[in-house]
């Protein structure tokens, strides 16, 4: 039987995402985006787990939000 290997992780890291432009009049694949990362409103704010998928979904709408990188303290 295979036994689960634990280690201690480094605190989670994440990002604070931002809304900063409206999304009317940007390609549905953007909107899209936009919903999926959970953003509602310009100066609406998410906290996502930095990790590559949300990484390439931040970068396709660049132009309509702000990126704030922040480290979780262990609790």
């Amino acid at each position: 039987m295979a036994t689960k290997k634990t280690t201690k992780a480094d605190p989670a890291k994440t990002i604070r995402i931002r809304q900063v432009r409206s999304a009317i009049a940007t390609p549905r694949s953007h909107r899209e985006v936009l919903r999926g990362l959970g953003l509602r409103r310009p100066r609406h704010e998410v906290v996502r787990l930095d990790n590559p998928a949300i990484r390439g979904m931040v970068n396709k709408i660049s132009y309509l939000v702000e990126v704030v990188e922040t480290v979780e303290e262990p609790s």
